[in-house]
């Protein structure tokens, strides 16, 4: 079976064709840039755009970056705050004609690595965070995944939200060195490990890629991998809800 999977991040929207069966993409990747906050219409019009470059007209996986209870998002930190309170699947349905499932980001990526990537096969407790633009989180057990919203633990003194100060954007943002952001990092996940005691750490996002460049400078108890889909891991994840959910 195939399914599209839409994975909405603070900058872009990412998209492709995926096979649900063995986690592969059948398609190229599709990147549609998002450099200003889109309000839900705007965001309506560029999943439509989106599902337009595949001709889709099946379901629709979409991986957003917020609490979402069924369909309706209850967060939306990095993009347009009038998302909060909207029906995604009635949203996102109207504007591309198809069924639309709805699931949190970082949730969608844990799905993907619980299935088909690294945390493939292991039934202890494992944590995901995926870095980007802010931290999303979720936490599998027995290879069920919940989603978190651990990105917004208050950290330091100000109390505000940890991705504030971990997020890979800040990286760029404030041009520390590996060493100093995963400096950083070490400090957070010591005290996720604290609270949850994680068996299995996977961490996922654009960043992933370049893991043995901050890896290093983390010391956690747990095992610590980098997810193996990478950057499409929320891609494939939502395809994968959506193909659940039909």
């Amino acid at each position: 079976m195939k399914t599209l999977g839409i994975d909405i991040g603070g900058s872009a929207l990412k998209g492709a064709i995926v096979d649900t069966k063995t986690g592969k993409l059948s398609s190229e990747r599709f990147r549609i840039d998002t450099p200003d906050n889109l309000n839900p219409a705007e965001m309506a019009g560029a999943v439509k755009a989106m599902a337009e470059n595949f001709s889709w007209k099946g379901p629709i996986g979409i991986g957003f970056p917020g609490v979402i209870e069924d369909a309706t998002i209850w967060t939306s930190a990095n993009l347009h705050k009038k998302f909060i309170g909207c029906d995604g699947a009635k949203l996102f349905g109207q504007a591309t004609g198809c069924p639309i499932a709805m699931i949190n980001d970082a949730a969608a990526a844990g799905v993907a690595e619980m299935h088909f990537g690294a945390g493939r096969g292991f039934m202890g407790k494992t944590l995901l965070l995926t870095l980007g633009t802010g931290v999303g989180s979720c936490f599998a057990y027995q290879g069920v995944v919940t989603a978190m919203e651990l990105g917004h633990f208050p950290w330091g003194k100000q109390g505000k939200s940890a991705e504030k100060f971990i997020a890979a954007s800040v990286l760029e943002q404030k041009k520390l060195s590996w060493k100093e952001w995963g400096g950083r990092l070490h400090d957070y996940v010591a005290v996720l490990e604290t609270l949850l005691w994680p068996e299995l750490i996977i961490v996922g996002g654009g960043v992933s890629a370049d893991h043995d460049k901050f890896f290093k400078f983390i010391k956690p108890r747990a095992k610590l991998v980098p997810a193996e889909f990478f950057n499409n891991a929320g891609i494939v994840g939502a395809a994968l809800w959506a193909a659940e959910k039909k």
